[in-house]
């Protein structure tokens, strides 16, 4: 029987019912073997075919007998275990081998069992075997055992699984990675929201420029007050930035889509500014021909602020009061109170506290107006923000100015940082934006840095000057001019605030009062 390409679709059992059937046949045949030469004949033809296909299989097949002889091997069977036909000339394996081989036969016999797989025959090799049992023609007991070697399929299958289980490992981290990458995900977005909430809740960039602990403080508590109703006492030097932390605080309020409104107090006579804040009555000076309502009630929900509140007068200091304190104005002429919620923010560079020790300030208003003190240091105390500051203003009058400045030198760096400035951010701006403007290349140079300051300083001093303009006179009339000059531009600093002149000059405000009575120096002018 030749070995044709579609042998693997015949199934064991086939085989197996087909050795059965041959060899049951020879054996009852083979006693009438000698009747008749026509079934000789057919007894041959069934022994060459059972032969031709037990020789053709790759399966290992052997025809085992109970008495422990193996009568027929193929030669799969021979290549692979061994020739065990015989006692004579076996090896110690293949001793060991077909012990066992008798030992399986018994065993299945044992336990009624045709097929299974077993690996007790040769150590790591995985065999599938198959018992068929059959009477021979000497009435012996016989099995057909058919083996298939499965152990390379079985390398494959654990391969296999080893892959699977590799795959799964990789799934299973893979899909731990993306859980994580989740988790991380949803906690950056949450961050995002938090952070674009936050930016929502922040003044427009640029409006408060520096880095220092110091600065950055004051905006920390900016944010913190603002978002109350509470009163807030904004207070330092000309040029510091009072406005600006004003407008900040009102953009981070709860009042930001309300009226804003701000007033300076030093630029108004006190008659003017009552009318203006509180409103009027018809009649109720020459000219006031209809009832107009006051800053206050326009404002109504809103924000007033009240810059340079140190200058008003105590009539003035009385009706600010009531509005703090009862929450109502009554218009210039009337009588009615009229309720109002504004919130008040108030600045000043003046020293209210010493205002209220010379009598010139109210106790109660200065109470009032001083929940919240927020004291904005000068530029000579935080130098570590003037960069930032010389930056900001580079590009916001390049821009404006259409100007390519791209560089500004470390000695003109180092200047702006060592200088004092006695006008605070104000002045720092001046400078920087008269240098941009003309400035005559992309670098700007010592030529363009001019400090305001410096004019004020030698109109001051300048003692080669001095010498000449006093000759002739006599000591205490050049000392008198001197300390005349002197009184005045310190009132012109401290925009008119006299106890802040008296401390700059270190001397007692009694003191100073009588140089100003002395000189006939008016602080109102000089404000």
């Amino acid at each position: 029987m030749e070995k044709s390409a579609d042998y693997h679709s015949i199934s064991t059992s086939s085989v197996i019912d087909f050795c059965i059937e041959t060899g049951c046949l020879l054996s009852g045949r083979i006693k009438d073997c000698m009747e008749s030469e026509h079934t000789v004949e057919e007894l041959q033809r069934l022994a060459a075919n059972q032969h031709a296909l037990l020789k053709a299989m790759p399966e290992m097949v052997l025809l085992i007998n109970i008495e422990k002889s193996v009568e027929f091997m193929n030669p799969s069977a021979i290549a692979f275990f061994g020739d065990l036909r015989t006692e004579d000339n076996l090896s110690t394996q293949e001793q060991q081998v077909k012990h066992k081989l008798f030992s399986l036969v018994n065993h299945a016999v044992r336990e009624n069992r045709s097929t299974d797989i077993t690996t007790e025959i040769i150590t790591d090799c995985f065999l599938e075997y198959f018992i068929a049992p059959f009477v021979g023609y000497k009435g012996d007991s016989l099995f057909w055992l058919m083996v298939r070697d499965l152990t390379e399929q079985k390398h494959h299958q654990d391969e296999l699984e080893k892959f699977h289980a590799n795959i799964e490992s990789i799934l299973e981290f893979k899909i731990d990675k993306l859980k994580e990458s989740e988790r991380i995900r949803k906690n950056l977005t949450n961050q995002l929201d938090n952070l674009n909430n936050h930016i929502k809740d922040q003044p427009t960039e640029g409006t408060i420029i520096g880095s220092s602990l110091v600065l950055t403080e004051l905006r920390d508590m900016i944010f913190q007050v603002a978002k109350s109703d509470a009163t807030i006492l904004i207070t330092g030097e000309s040029g510091t930035g009072k406005e600006l932390v004003a407008n900040l605080i009102r953009e981070t309020s709860n009042r930001n889509d309300k009226p804003f409104l701000k007033i300076n107090c030093n630029t108004i006579n006190d008659s003017l500014l009552e009318s203006d804040l509180f409103g009027y009555e018809k009649g109720a000076f020459t000219g006031a021909h209809t009832r107009k309502k006051g800053k206050f009630e326009v404002v109504d929900g809103g924000t007033i602020f009240l810059d340079e509140i140190g200058d008003i007068s105590p009539r003035m200091q009385a009706a600010l009061l009531r509005v703090l304190q009862d929450k109502e104005v009554i218009r210039v002429g009337g009588n009615t109170p009229i309720k109002v919620d504004v919130r008040v923010i108030a600045a000043t560079n003046s020293d209210l506290a010493a205002g209220v020790q010379s009598g010139g300030f109210r106790l109660d208003l200065y109470y009032r107006l001083n929940i919240i003190n927020i004291a904005i240091p000068p530029l000579r105390e935080r130098k570590e923000d003037i960069i930032d500051l010389v930056t900001y203003f580079v590009r916001k009058y390049r821009t404006a100015f259409k100007k390519d400045i791209t560089f500004v030198p470390k000695t003109i760096i180092n200047r702006l940082v060592t200088h004092s400035w006695p006008g605070n951010v104000r002045e720092l701006e001046n400078v920087i934006q008269r240098a941009v403007l003309m400035a005559k290349s992309n670098i700007i140079t010592e030529q363009e840095l001019i400090f305001d300051s410096d004019v004020e300083e030698e109109s001051i001093i300048a003692p080669s000057a001095l010498l000449s303009t006093y000759e002739n006179k006599s000591l205490k009339s050049i000392l008198a001019e001197i300390e005349e000059k002197i009184i005045a531009h310190s009132l012109e600093k401290t925009q008119g605030n006299v106890a802040l002149a008296a401390r700059n000059l270190k001397i007692g405000k009694t003191a100073f009062y009588d140089k100003m009575k002395r000189y006939n120096i008016s602080a109102k002018q000089l404000k």
